[in-house]
């Protein structure tokens, strides 16, 4: 009704009229056309993200890691965007404009990367092969075909092993290799996997407990089936990669660290700030933004040091913060509950921030052992594209001692309500929108406004100990020295150890974060200087709605809107708040009463 109602509204204008909205009608279909072609690609281009957004088909296999088709993906990419620009921006609603340009920006960035060949460094610490056994915390496990998808997944790892084999040798020959003190730790993860019990193995655990429909005959099946695969096909794939690793890989990997050390290096650590910030901005002025950032929460750290009179330097004051044992738990239990009951504190406090809340729920969840040394903190795994899973708070309970209460409400403020959580599932159930857009993540974006959803905790009332807003600085602070350890290693010369002393000199977070955190930046090059730009735009932006609107800014309605807009590059967010400041400045104020 309201598109006729639009071109009957045309036609009283001129005959000129009706043609320019059957235009729009055109190209709006040809772009829905597109967006869904290219959603199913990626879906079966890549299970693992199929998967992750709670789309079933495609969990019994793993992504094709063959150098063919590799090369496929990359033509497929740029042939995507050249039928984009072939149905062009002229001539389209604001709505689909804003789809276009988000469209757009990730397609460029995916193939002007081609170049760097990221595909020859297929293993870190955090991701890789032989961490394949985490999807299991993914996918559903209900009924038998549930588990009998995980074993065809299962039965696919000594393909993957072939492939990632061949990009190892393809990269070393190009000379593409990645720091030899993260396959350190690498070396460890593959060692994990090669058990002489099959029972032990990381892949089985999702065959210790079944629902109820299953059948004692069919979990007998399963578990055999399962024992099988594991030491038939799964160990001895392992076996063969730990031997090539040892034998050839770790000792060919580099001492250096920056990834400015491969072949075009510069260039592409240039690309990657640019890519994951979303902005123009150059390693050399974000590093000065970060020394910034650092001196101006230093001063706000001294202030609470002297609320709480303690009698020493910041530099003291950390070191009390890292070992004083009222800052820690003594058991992984005890760790675990109270994140629980912290969530529960703040789930009541959202309606002082929001009007609207996400209806898909999330839950906290241990980090699983086997990877838990080598993760940081806590992560946000993001709940199903469908509503069928829950969005998961994930924390780090190994080694308790070394995880402070006082940093707990910024982090689960910034990994589940309001930051993540809030986002991804907002997202989600943004009306009208191709899935491209309701499952975008932008780093800048994304990670920026867990960022900024730290510093809501002052307006929920949240941050009533001193030592909680401690925490919130220190997580302030934990960004921005980012911004400078990053730029630093990657890009103006530091080494490891000068950035572990640069982040522990500035930040209170303990030695097994700061070293962890370190090695994440050797092995993401340019991802973790998202979070602090992220942050200073969202904030900036809330400034000038404040200034702009006076008595009409409604906290609760500027942070929906940021979140309506979707996860979208920076400038764009910025476009789209501009236009509701706009709209806001127009409207009526309330009456009085």
């Amino acid at each position: 009704m309201v598109r006729t109602l639009c071109l009957v509204a045309a036609l009283a204008l001129g005959g000129i009229a009706p043609l320019h909205a059957q235009v729009a009608v055109d190209k709006h279909a040809a772009l829905e056309k597109l967006f869904a072609e290219e959603w199913e690609r990626g879906l079966s281009d890549s299970p693992e993200n199929a998967s992750y957004n709670g789309d079933v088909r495609y969990n019994d296999r793993w992504t094709d890691y063959s150098l063919a088709a590799i090369g496929r993906r990359a033509e497929a990419d740029k042939s995507a965007l050249q039928r984009l620009h072939a149905i062009g921006r002229d001539g389209l609603t604001p709505a689909d404009q804003l789809n276009y340009d988000t469209f757009e920006w990730n397609l460029q960035q995916a193939v002007s990367r081609q170049r760097f060949h990221e595909e020859l460094l297929p293993l870190s610490h955090q991701v890789g092969v032989q961490l394949a056994d985490g999807m299991a915390e993914i996918v559903p496990f209900e009924n038998t075909g549930d588990y009998r998808k995980w074993l065809s997944r299962m039965g696919g790892i000594d393909t993957w092993v072939e492939q990632i084999l061949v990009l190892m040798q393809k990269g070393q020959a190009a000379g593409y290799m990645p720091p030899r003190v993260l396959m350190e730790r690498v070396q460890g993860q593959i060692a994990a996997q090669i058990v002489d019990d099959p029972g032990k193995s990381p892949f089985y655990r999702a065959f210790q407990k079944f629902p109820d429909t299953i059948s004692e005959a069919d979990r007998a099946a399963l578990q055999g089936d399962a024992k099988k695969l594991i030491s038939n096909e799964i160990v001895p794939a392992y076996r063969k990669l730990q031997a090539y690793f040892v034998q050839t890989y770790l000792p060919a990997s580099r001492d250096t660290i920056a990834i400015s050390a491969l072949p075009d290096g510069q260039d592409y650590y240039a690309a990657l700030a640019a890519y994951y910030t979303t902005t123009p901005l150059t390693p050399k002025q974000i590093h000065a933004l970060g020394l910034k950032e650092v001196a101006r929460i230093r001063a706000e750290m001294e202030n609470i040091k002297g609320q709480v009179s303690f009698k020493g330097d910041l530099p003291a004051f950390f070191d009390h913060l890292r070992s004083d044992p009222r800052f820690f738990y003594k058991t992984p239990e005890e760790l675990f509950t109270a994140y629980q009951a912290l969530s529960k504190r703040i789930d009541p406090e959202l309606v002082k921030v929001f009007h609207t809340i996400p209806r898909l729920p999330y839950g906290v969840r241990p980090i699983p052992d086997n990877v838990a040394p080598d993760t940081t903190t806590a992560y946000y795994q993001p709940g199903a594209a469908d509503g069928s899973r829950a969005g998961f708070y994930y924390v780090n309970l190994y080694k308790p001692e070394s995880r402070p209460k006082w940093e707990m409400m910024a982090l689960s403020l910034h990994e589940a309500v309001p930051g993540h959580h809030f986002q991804m599932s907002r997202g989600i159930e943004l009306p009208d929108m191709p899935m491209f857009r309701k499952t975008a993540y932008f780093v800048a974006y994304g990670e920026g406004w867990g960022l900024y959803a730290e510093r809501l905790g002052y307006d929920m009332g949240l941050y009533d100990d001193p030592y909680d807003r401690f925490g919130q600085l220190t997580y302030d602070m934990w960004r921005a020295v980012r911004l400078v350890v990053d730029t630093g290693m990657h890009s103006m010369g530091w080494s490891r150890e000068q950035a572990i002393a640069y982040f522990k000199a500035n930040a209170a977070k303990t030695d097994q974060d700061i070293v962890n955190e370190i090695d994440r930046y050797i092995a993401w090059p340019g991802q973790a200087l998202a979070y602090k730009i992220g942050q200073l735009k969202i904030s900036e932006l809330r400034e000038k709605a404040a200034t702009t609107l006076g008595p009409k800014f409604d906290l609760r309605a500027f942070n929906d809107e940021v979140l309506n807009t979707g996860s979208v590059p920076l400038e764009t967010l910025e476009r789209h708040m501009d236009a509701w400041m706009a709209g806001q400045k127009g409207r009526d104020l309330p009456a009085s009463h």
